[in-house]
C-alpha cells in the first residue's frame, strides 16, 4: 500500500495556527479541508446553530409552507410516504412528529423493499391510498424524478409535496411542488446545497415554525426545533453526505442532543447496540450501530417498524421493537457476510483488472447488496455496484469512491438502465438481466476513460506526520475541535516516526491484533489493528505506524489508542 504524503506551506500554516490561537496540527488540518481564511476556518470549528441560513431562501419552501399551514388551519388529511433507509426514516419521524404538536395526525407509509420497491412507485402509492385518499401527499427522499407517479396522484384531486436531495435525471416536477437544492440551485446556497432529505425536512419545519409563531399559532411557542437535531443527525451522518456547511452544523449539534435524547426509541435502540451515550457519540456510532439497525427493517422486512420505534412513547414497545431490529439486524449481517465472501471471489476470479465492479448472482438478496458494495468498494478502491435477483430484473445498489461521481457515470450507461438514481457515492440502480454484461463493459469503459486502473492502487492519504512522542492526551484534545469527521471533512490519518514494539501482538478472534508501542523515552501507546492478523510487525526495529488516533473506554477510563491502518520498517521507508 502506498503512503501519500502532500506538505502544506509551514507559513500558511503558522500564520493559521496564530490567527486562531490553535495547534499547528489543527492548522493543517483546517487548510486540507479548504478553511483557508481565519472568518470561516472559525465558524468551522465553532460551528453555531445561530449561523443556519434563512429556510425561505430555499426554491419552494415558502410555497411548501403555506400549503402546510393550509392543512393545519383546515385540519386536512396529510399522508407522508418516506424512503426506507436512515435518511427517510428520520425524515419521516421528524415531519410527522411535528406535525402532530401542530394539531394533525399524518398518516405515515414506508415502502416495501422487496414488494414495491424503491420510492414512490404506483405500487406503493395505491397500497398506501388504499384506506383513504388525502388532500396532501408529502414524498420524502424520493420522488424528484417520479413524473408519473405524481401526475397520478394529481389526477386523483391530491396535491403533492416533495422533499428530495436525489439528482434529477430529467426535467423538475412540473405538477407538483419540489424541493431539491440540486434540482433548484441558486446562488450563495453551497451552506446547505448538500443537505440530505432530513436536514431540508428541518429547513422546511424552521420555516414554517417561523411563519406561525409570527401569527401567535397556538402552542407553536412550545416547540424547539433543536429537540430534533437527533433525528437530523441520524440521516445526516448515514446518508454520506459532506459533513460541511449546515451538515456540520446539524451534525455537531445534533449528536450531542443525541447523547441526551429524550426519545424512549433511541435510548433503547442504543442500549441493544451496545452503545453508552454518556461517554458521547461519534458519526461511526451512527454508521455502525444505529444505521444498520433502523436499516435492518427496510432490508429484510417493513421499515415502518423503525418509524414506530422513533415515534413511540411506549418504552416497552421501544424495548421489544428494537429487539427486533438488532434481531433482523444479525440476520441481516449472517447473509452480507456469505454475499460479501462470493462478491470477493468474483472479483479475484473475473473481474481483478476491472477499473469498478457490476457482480450479480441470482441467489444474493436485494436487501443487503448495497452493504456489499461498500465493503467491495472499499477492500478493492474501486467503484462497485452489487446487484441481487428481482424476478426479470437485477437489482441493487452502487457505492463509490473518493473522485468518482456515480451519478455521472451512470448519467453515461442509462441506455441500458431500468431505473436509477442517488447521489455521487451512493445509488440505486435496476436493469434487465439479458443487459448485464453490456452495462458491465460500458460501465467499465466510462470508469477506464476517467479514472485508469493506475488510480486504483489502494493509497493511504496522510495529514500530516508526528514524532511518537508528539502523539499525546493533549493532542487529542486540540483534534477535538475537528470533529465530527465525515465527507469532505476525513479523520485524518498520520504517520507515526519513532516507535517499536517491545513485545509480539496479541492475536484475538483470530483476525485483529492488540500492541504496544514505546516511543524515545519509552513511554508506552496501546493500540489495536483491525482484519491485519496476517501481517503483525516486528518487534524491537524501529517503526512508520499509519494510524487513526481515538479514545478508548474501559472500566470508566478513558486513554488514547492508535488505530492502525498500515505499518513499515524505517528502512523500508520511501515515498512519504
Amino acid at each position: 500500500m502506498r503512503w501519500n504524503y502532500t506538505p502544506v506551506h509551514a507559513t500558511r500554516v503558522a500564520d493559521l495556527a496564530r490567527e486562531l490561537a490553535v495547534a499547528p496540527v489543527v492548522a493543517e488540518l483546517l487548510l486540507r479541508a479548504g478553511q483557508a481564511e481565519p472568518g470561516p476556518a472559525a465558524r468551522f470549528l465553532q460551528p453555531a446553530l445561530a449561523s443556519i441560513g434563512d429556510p425561505f431562501a430555499l426554491s419552494n419552501l415558502e410555497a411548501a409552507v403555506a400549503r402546510l399551514i393550509r392543512a393545519i388551519e383546515r385540519c386536512e388529511q396529510v399522508f407522508v410516504l418516506g424512503d426506507y433507509d436512515v435518511d427517510g426514516v428520520s425524515s419521516t419521524t421528524l415531519l410527522v412528529g411535528v406535525l402532530r404538536r401542530l394539531g394533525l395526525q399524518p398518516r405515515y407509509f414506508v415502502p416495501r423493499r422487496l414488494e414495491e420497491g424503491y420510492g414512490l412507485t404506483r405500487t406503493a402509492i395505491d397500497r398506501a391510498l388504499e384506506a383513504a385518499k388525502p388532500d396532501l401527499f408529502v414524498a420524502l427522499d424520493c420522488g424528484t424524478n417520479s413524473h408519473e407517479e405524481i401526475a397520478h396522484l394529481r389526477a386523483l384531486g391530491v396535491d403533492v409535496l416533495v422533499v428530495d436531495h436525489h439528482r434529477s435525471k430529467d426535467a423538475a416536477v412540473a405538477d407538483g411542488l419540489l424541493i431539491n437544492p440540486h434540482v433548484h440551485p441558486c446562488e450563495g446556497d453551497s451552506a446547505w446545497r448538500h443537505l440530505c432529505t432530513v436536514g431540508l425536512v428541518f429547513k422546511l419545519l424552521h420555516g414554517l415554525l417561523k411563519q406561525l409563531r409570527a401569527a401567535n399559532f397556538p402552542g407553536v411557542m412550545e416547540i424547539r426545533l433543536r429537540d430534533y437535531l437527533d433525528l437530523v443527525a441520524l440521516g445526516t451522518v448515514a446518508d454520506l453526505v459532506p459533513l460541511i456547511g449546515e451538515n456540520r452544523i446539524f451534525a455537531r449539534h445534533g449528536l450531542s442532543v443525541l447523547s441526551q435524547t429524550q426519545r424512549p426509541g433511541l435510548r433503547a435502540l442504543m442500549s441493544v447496540a451496545g452503545l453508552k451515550p454518556e461517554q458521547g457519540l461519534a458519526p461511526v456510532d451512527i454508521s455502525f450501530r444505529l444505521g444498520p439497525r433502523i436499516n435492518a427493517s427496510g432490508r429484510l422486512a417493513d421499515a415502518s417498524l423503525s418509524v414506530d420505534l422513533l415515534l413511540s412513547d411506549d418504552e416497552g414497545f421501544c424495548r421489544e421493537a428494537a429487539r427486533q431490529l438488532d434481531d433482523l439486524n444479525r440476520e441481516r449481517q449472517d447473509i452480507e457476510r456469505l454475499i460479501t465472501e462470493q462478491a470477493e471471489k468474483h472479483v479475484d476470479t473475473r473481474f481483478a483488472d476491472a477499473c469498478g465492479f457490476v457482480l450479480f448472482d441470482e441467489g444474493w438478496h436485494p436487501g443487503v447488496v448495497g452493504i456489499v458494495a461498500g465493503r467491495i468498494s472499499r477492500k478493492y478502491n474501486r467503484p462497485a455496484i452489487v446487484l441481487g435477483n428481482e424476478g426479470e430484473l437485477a437489482k441493487g445498489s452502487g457505492r463509490g469512491v473518493v473522485g468518482v461521481n456515480l451519478v455521472e457515470m451512470l448519467g453515461a450507461c442509462q441506455g441500458f438502465l431500468e431505473s436509477w438514481g442517488g447521489h455521487p457515492m451512493a445509488v440505486g440502480v435496476s436493469l434487465r438481466k439479458p443487459r448485464l454484461e453490456e452495462f458491465r463493459e460500458k460501465f467499465n469503459a466510462v470508469l477506464q476513460a476517467s479514472r485508469g486502473l493506475e488510480a486504483c492502487e489502494p493509497v493511504i492519504e496522510l495529514s500530516g506526520w508526528l514524532e511518537g512522542r508528539e502523539v499525546t492526551e493533549t493532542l487529542m484534545d486540540e483534534l477535538g475541535q475537528m470533529h465530527p469527521f465525515g465527507q469532505g471533512n476525513p479523520e485524518p490519518t498520520f504517520g507515526v516516526r519513532g516507535l517499536r514494539l517491545r513485545q509480539r501482538p496479541e492475536v484475538f478472534k483470530e483476525q485483529h491484533f492488540r500492541f504496544m508501542a514505546e516511543d524515545a523515552t519509552g513511554r508506552r501507546i496501546s493500540g489495536v489493528a483491525w482484519k491485519m492478523a496476517d501481517r503483525l510487525p516486528p518487534t524491537g526495529v524501529p517503526l512508520e505506524l499509519a494510524v487513526q488516533l481515538n479514545w478508548n473506554h474501559f472500566n470508566g477510563r478513558k486513554s488514547l489508542q492508535l488505530e492502525l491502518q498500515d505499518w513499515r520498517r524505517v528502512s523500508d521507508a520511501h515515498g512519504a
